[in-house]
């Protein structure tokens, strides 16, 4: 029976050692920045780690308070909402994160952004102050900020007097 113990003692030892240096990976990462569960599930696993030990060490830094897509996404929304991005490329980019779409939601009602008035700041620092004056210029104006993630609603505001 001591053969038996003895035979699992260097395994378990291995898979503590192999868990341990997840960890401290995860902790470097997390110390630059937040990131979602899946961006550190995908850089752990290009270390070969094996993905069960990538899961428990992950559901233990979740349990410490260490990892939260919930702080992930709020980090995400007041930065990319500072560099005049819309909710909608938000949304998506948090999507790709593998963010969920109520951690999302919850982000967004949360950072108590005024998506009208960055839409309208967005156009100005990019176009000036003045309105177009023609519809092709108007157009273009749109088309900016469409791709940065305003709805129509937003794109409205962003062009009343």
């Amino acid at each position: 029976m001591d053969d038996d113990t003895n035979n699992e003692r260097p395994e378990d030892e291995a898979r503590h050692a192999e868990r341990l240096a997840i960890r401290k990976r995860a902790m470097d990462l997390l110390a630059r920045r937040e990131h979602a569960r899946a961006e550190l599930v995908t850089k752990l696993k290009k270390h070969e780690h094996a993905a069960d030990d990538i899961e428990a060490v992950l559901d233990e830094l979740v349990e410490d308070g260490l990892q939260s897509d919930a702080r992930y996404a709020e980090a995400a929304v007041a930065s990319k909402a500072r560099r005049g991005i819309g909710p909608i490329r938000i949304r998506a980019e948090l999507r790709g994160a593998g963010v969920n779409d109520g951690e999302i939601e919850a982000a967004l009602a949360e950072a108590g952004v005024d998506w009208d008035e960055l839409a309208e700041a967005a156009r100005r620092k990019r176009f000036g102050a003045e309105l177009p004056a023609d519809f092709p210029a108007r157009a273009k104006q749109m088309r900016f900020l469409q791709r940065r993630g305003f709805d129509a609603d937003q794109l409205a505001a962003a062009f009343d007097d």
